[in-house]
């Protein structure tokens, strides 16, 4: 137990050590600063906590934006999944369609901001669906080449056995493929969230890219900042949400990587 808690301290301290460290030079370093535009970190961080750290700033200003970026980021997730185990699974579609989805997928997502204004509106499922474009491409290709990388001796293994399709789908597909699905997954993540904050720009009363936009046009240059810090506070946060998870879920993955290495 104490080596265990030995361990998550180091841990701790090697990722806590340069934010602090960034965050003291900040500090001391716009004390005195009188910019408009540069101002002091108390003032940010005074912003900060009244924005964000009371029960109607996260309703009004965390909330809309967390609830759209699940909604997007689990679209994506589903469809990309589904759509990249049917491509791998079949190698003749994939081959034929590949041309196409990289196509599709150089093009950004903020980038067809204007063109799903005008096939959905500004309403909540515009949001929704942009996010969910943006974030399906690196899910889906990373299926495509999970489904793809698994070991064929397995599909033989399976095909002994008898297994039906389900049960192959999952006791072999998504079991070899998941390393994978959870590397795109997390890309998907941080894109999900950039177009999260371009799309309440538009046509919002609420969350962190609206809150940013009005704190600019109000010129309150101490809540933009806040408003900053608080999204990247969010994207730590959930950053570490998808570790813990994929912790669990591939714990069976660490351990056969540690056998094997300690066969080596």
């Amino acid at each position: 137990m104490r080596t265990r808690r030995s361990e998550w301290l180091t841990v701790v301290a090697l990722e806590a050590w340069l934010p602090v460290v960034l965050v003291v030079a900040w500090w001391f370093g716009s004390a005195s600063s009188t910019s408009v535009y540069f101002p002091p970190l108390s003032s940010i961080l005074g912003s900060f906590a009244h924005d964000w750290l009371n029960s109607a700033g996260l309703a009004s200003n965390l909330l809309p934006s967390l609830e759209l970026l699940g909604l997007g980021f689990g679209v994506a997730l589903a469809s990309g999944v589904v759509m990249g185990t049917v491509l791998g699974l079949t190698p003749a579609l994939e081959r034929a369609s590949r041309p196409l989805l990289e196509i599709l997928r150089a093009i950004p997502g903020v980038a067809l901001l204007p063109i799903f204004i005008v096939l959905f509106g500004i309403d909540q499922e515009m949001k929704v669906l942009l996010i969910a474009f943006g974030s399906f491409w690196p899910i889906l290709l990373n299926t495509v080449d999970g489904v793809r990388g698994v070991e064929p001796l397995l599909f033989e293994v399976a095909e002994v056995f008898r297994f039906g399709r389900i049960r192959r789908l999952l006791s072999v597909v998504f079991p070899g493929a998941s390393p994978q699905i959870f590397a795109g997954a997390r890309t998907a993540l941080s894109i999900s969230l950039i177009i999260l904050v371009v799309s309440e720009t538009v046509g919002g009363n609420g969350g962190i890219g609206y809150f940013l936009l009005a704190a600019q046009r109000n010129f309150a240059i101490s809540s933009m900042w806040g408003a900053i810090v608080a999204l990247g506070i969010l994207g730590y946060l959930l950053n570490i949400a998808f570790r813990l998870i994929e912790r669990v879920i591939l714990r069976w993955h660490r351990l056969q990587q540690t056998r094997l290495g300690s066969e080596k």
